[in-house]
């Protein structure tokens, strides 16, 4: 299987070494998250526990799962499942030491990666949630569920692995000696490549228009509490909600999913008696009249009327005004890019990914055009289209998810076509050498930690080659 198993390494692969780094298997949280979308055309009858490491276990359905994910991926050697398990069982050691070690993390980073796995998801399905749960036979609330704890010990294993990796350097001399050990003709050819960056700012509706939205909903509800109009008629007419032509404003919420809405909304919702209806009720999305149909036990049945509260030119223009000074202040070098993004921009992922337009798949900077296929891109790529490194658009507008929004891009890099060297792409090779140097460091720690747990593996995997290896050094002990 190469020179480790190296399914843990996803965080700290570039996708664009994919000649060379095929061989090295994707498995981590990341790329067991991804079955999901298979999940609609793999179902196990049967299941059993094939591996256990302290009171950790690791199922068969896991480990075909992962064997799927390869296929997909167009990595599944007749070796797949050793690999995939053998990944498995040293995540699960990298975690148990990272909770030995009582390494922290941040719950708020488990739920951003939860929710930014649930885009990219939600993105293979046209961002249609219905068609998505329906395809995959699990809700949002589901997925979340299912995700937390693989997306929670994928942050512990990499905790534990930077441990370990921080004394790991590597120099000039081994960097050249990994390119030249390449024979020429097997060098990696790498496509066009870009980073692209983006300060959003979604601009901000007036008091008065803010005032204006809610005094309507006021008139609403009293219209309907007079017996003067029905809600359903008035949501029909007047909501701004996309799907109302659909269902007239009718959602059913189990208080098990109340997390997949926004909070204030949902709050509102569940505090309704049968029949009443809420005052004006602020979202992220804008203001709602909330009317309860019905209570069973604790799922509710609401029907809503939305009404944004109108941005006004004069408030496009500040932000795009806004903006413009962002965009002089980072061209004149006195404020970093990453600075503009963290102080303002109100993309809720900002924070996550500091501005910069990513593979989902890997999480790498790196991406082609290729890949920006969503409709939501397209508007990037016509802009890029006559851009230069380090060029920064001028402010431009555009809608996400029926808000709008101002952005400057940031084109950080672009590459041509081209077979690698050590002028063009001296740090994917530095990254390369680093990678191999890692895997050794982290083969000898696993052969030293093993034995140090109580590892019990079926005998339909004791032949897996790294599985022969950790057993003979427990054996030792």
């Amino acid at each position: 299987m190469g020179r480790l198993c190296a399914a843990y390494f996803l965080l700290v692969i570039l996708e664009s070494y994919s000649n060379i780094m095929k061989k090295i298997l994707i498995l981590s949280a990341f790329a067991l998250l991804s079955v999901t979308s298979a999940m609609a055309q793999v179902r196990y009858v049967a299941d059993k526990i094939v591996a256990k490491v302290n009171d950790k276990i690791i199922l068969k359905s896991d480990v075909e799962s992962q064997v799927v994910e390869m296929e997909r991926n167009g990595h599944a050697p007749a070796t797949a499942a050793c690999e995939a398990l053998e990944g498995m069982i040293a995540q699960k050691v990298l975690v148990l030491q990272a909770e030995r070690d009582s390494l922290p993390i941040s719950e708020s980073d488990v739920d951003g990666q939860i929710e930014n796995r649930i885009r990219y998801i939600l993105g293979q399905y046209g961002g249609d949630r219905q068609k998505m749960e329906e395809i995959t036979g699990y809700t949002v609330y589901q997925m979340k569920e299912r995700f937390r704890e693989p997306i929670r010990e994928a942050i512990l294993a990499k905790a534990m692995r930077d441990k370990i990796f921080n004394a790991v350097k590597v120099t000039p001399t081994e960097v050249r000696q990994n390119h030249e050990s390449i024979p020429q003709d097997s060098l990696p050819f790498y496509e066009s490549e870009l980073e692209i960056g983006q300060v959003v700012i979604f601009p901000k509706a007036s008091k008065d228009m803010e005032k204006y939205a809610i005094e309507r909903l006021m008139d609403f509800k009293q219209r309907v509490e007079n017996k003067e109009a029905e809600f359903s008629t008035l949501a029909n007419l007047y909501s701004e909600d996309p799907s109302v032509k659909m269902n007239g404003g009718i959602i059913s919420i189990a208080r098990s999913e109340r997390d997949n809405f926004d909070p204030e909304f949902a709050a509102a919702a569940f505090r309704l008696r049968e029949g009443e209806i809420s005052s004006p009720v602020k979202s992220q999305f804008g203001y709602h009249l909330i009317k309860m149909l019905k209570r069973q036990g604790d799922n509710i049945v609401i029907q809503h009327i939305l009404l944004k509260a109108n941005i006004m030119k004069s408030d496009k223009e500040a932000a795009i005004e806004k903006l413009d000074s962002v965009r002089t202040l980072v061209l004149e070098k006195k404020i970093s890019f990453d600075k503009a993004v963290a102080d303002n921009s109100d993309d809720p992922m900002a924070k996550f990914n500091g501005g910069m337009i990513q593979d989902p798949q890997t999480g790498s900077t790196f991406i082609t055009i290729d890949q920006m296929n969503d409709p939501s891109m397209q508007d990037i790529v016509l802009m890029i289209d006559t851009m230069k490194a380090g060029d920064i658009s001028k402010p431009v507008s555009f809608e996400e998810q029926g808000r709008e929004g101002v952005r400057i891009i940031y084109l950080k890099t672009r590459t041509k076509p081209h077979r690698e060297n050590m002028v063009d792409d001296y740090s994917r090779i530095q990254e390369r050498t680093l990678v191999i140097k890692q895997q050794d460091a982290l083969k000898k720690w696993l052969i030293q930690n093993i034995p140090t747990f109580y590892v019990h593996v079926e005998n339909e995997y004791a032949n897996c080659g790294q599985i022969k290896e950790w057993v003979a050094a427990m054996a030792k002990q």
